[in-house]
Parts: C-alpha cells; sequence; structure tokens
C-alpha cells in the first residue's frame, strides 16, 4: 500500500473558461469539481492506475466532509483526521493560461495535531512507501514533515516548498521532488544541479527536480540523470507534479530502476497535462508517452545512458 498524507487538503474548483477577461464577466464553459490537494492528486493517479492506496490527512467542516465524500465516491480509501476549522477550497481557472487561487487552510489545534499523529503511525506501519506532499495549514509545526518521515519505516517521497521542505530534510527522506522555484528557494541558488548537490547533501537519498519543458533532472544512485519529452505538453499543468509524485512512489514501491521510474514519472506528469483536471490521467494515453521520454546521463556523472 503507498501511504499519501495531505495535511492542508483543498476543496478543488476548476473553472474552463476559454477566452478569460480579469475585471469582466466571464462565462464559464465547464466546472470540474474534485477533493484536492498536492498528496490527495497523488492518491488519486495511483488508484487510477491501480495501485493500493490509502490518502490520510486532516479534513474539517463542510469542505472537509466533501473532500471525503468526493474520495469515496472515486472509490479512493481515505483515513482523514477531523478539525475543527473549514478545510480551504481551491479555484483554477484554466484558459490560454492557467490561474490557481489558494486559500490559506484552518488553523490545527495541538490536540488534533497529536490525534493525527497516532493515526499516521498505524497507516505508515503498513505502507510500502509514503508521500508526504504540499503545504502545512497553520498551527502544525514547520518540521513536521521532519517528524512524520522518522516515524514512517518506509521510504518517504517529500513534496514540500520553503521552510517545510529545508526543515522536512533533517528526516532524511529517500526522495525530495521539488520544481524549479521550489528548488532556488530551498538552496538559494540557479543552478538546478547545484541545488540538487545541496538537497541531497542537506539529508534527500535523492532528488528529483521537475524543470517544466527541460523534463527532470535526478540525483539518484545511478549518477545525475535527465528525462524529458522530445517536445513539451501543452494543456493545464497544475497537478503534473503530483503524477510525477505518483509514478515516483509507484516506481519506488515495485522496485523498479532509476531511468525506468523516471520515464514512467515523466510520461505520468505530461499524460496528466492533457487532463483539464488535476489528479486526473487517462491510462490509455501512457503507452505513446512513454516512447516519447528520453532518459540520459548529464555530462561528467558516471552512469550508463538510457534511451
Amino acid at each position: 500500500m503507498i501511504l499519501t498524507v495531505t495535511l492542508n487538503p483543498a476543496l478543488d474548483d476548476t473553472y474552463e473558461v476559454p477566452d478569460v477577461r480579469f475585471g469582466e464577466v466571464n462565462r464559464v464553459a465547464a466546472v470540474h469539481r474534485r477533493p484536492g490537494g498536492k498528496g490527495v492528486n497523488v492518491a488519486r493517479v495511483l488508484h487510477g492506475l491501480g495501485h493500493e492506496v490509502t490518502a490520510a490527512g486532516l479534513a474539517g467542516g463542510v469542505a472537509g466532509r466533501r473532500i471525503e465524500e468526493g474520495l469515496a465516491s472515486l472509490g479512493v480509501p481515505a483515513s482523514f483526521t477531523r478539525t475543527s476549522g473549514e478545510s480551504r477550497r481551491t479555484v483554477t481557472v484554466v484558459g490560454a493560461e492557467v490561474t490557481v487561487f489558494n486559500e490559506p487552510g484552518p488553523a490545527v489545534t495541538g490536540e488534533e495535531w497529536a490525534a493525527f499523529l497516532g493515526g499516521y503511525e498505524r497507516l505508515a506501519g503498513d505502507a510500502a512507501v509514503v508521500v508526504l506532499s504540499g503545504s502545512l495549514p497553520p498551527g502544525v509545526p514547520p518540521d513536521a514533515y521532519a517528524e512524520l518521515a522518522r516515524r514512517a519505516p518506509a521510504p518517504v517521497i517529500l513534496d514540500a516548498d520553503g521552510e517545510p521542505l529545508r526543515l522536512g530534510l533533517a528526516g532524511r527522506p529517500a526522495v525530495v521532488k521539488p520544481n524549479a522555484g521550489e528548488l532556488a528557494r530551498a538552496t538559494g541558488v540557479r543552478d538546478p544541479a547545484a541545488g540538487i548537490r545541496l538537497l541531497r547533501d542537506a539529508g534527500a537519498g535523492a532528488v528529483v527536480a521537475s524543470l517544466g519543458a527541460d523534463g527532470v533532472l535526478a540525483w539518484t544512485p545511478d549518477g545525475l540523470l535527465r528525462a524529458a519529452l522530445d517536445r513539451p505538453e501543452t494543456g493545464n499543468p497544475t497537478g503534473s507534479g503530483d503524477a510525477l509524485a505518483a509514478g515516483l512512489a509507484a516506481g519506488l514501491a515495485e522496485g523498479l530502476p532509476w531511468p525506468e521510474r523516471l520515464r514512467n514519472a515523466v510520461a505520468l506528469a505530461a499524460c496528466s497535462v492533457r487532463s483539464p483536471v488535476a489528479g486526473e490521467v487517462d491510462a490509455g494515453e501512457l503507452p505513446a508517452l512513454l516512447s516519447r521520454v528520453a532518459v540520459r546521463t548529464e555530462e561528467g556523472h558516471a552512469a550508463r545512458s538510457h534511451e
């Protein structure tokens, strides 16, 4: 079982608006309402591909109940600790560009955090991989991810930003998955390869940095590898990083070698870009996308080239 943790889940509304005009009245062509948050999206992708997964986290109020009900309607097993505060909502507007509005989330009490930790330890004991994703709501300790990583017997994938990412490295996660902005903010350097090395030195077992159209750059036991499509996909990139994390989690659980793990994860991220809704992929599109992903060793690092 793969366990995903979303401490700040959201009820996610996606509006398709072909020609957005800010400052004017816009007519929405289609509305998609789903349970969201980074770890929830990871769980939905994994479930859609047939993997055994459990989504855990904190949820409260009407929005929290709707998140849980939405996961149940999709058949995704979930175990959320209830909070007194109302879970947040997010709004994504998909047009010629993609605009996202993220609420901060509810304040979490010390008693609620302690209750979550008790349930988390039971779930983590049965997991093959644990994925820790997303922002922390107010009241959750800033080093929460380090604590959760230490309490997990299984390897941990960490996908976070800012202080939660920097402090989370102390838990020595097996894989850290920043995007380019998160990598720069965590390390203070612009060069991705240098930033990746800094995260490795700070405690990450491996680092997979998603670099948009340039694919991913990964420091792994096989060396510094780059995986990328022959040409970028266009669509809604919201959630593509979550699909990438899902692919890494599946590959880790299955014991795949790193080049194959990266190839699958990049293809899955590209597949998610084609969907208007984060957390959803069409598995039938994966074989064609896989054939378009090349994985190679970066110059100056000892490992084989994998084409």
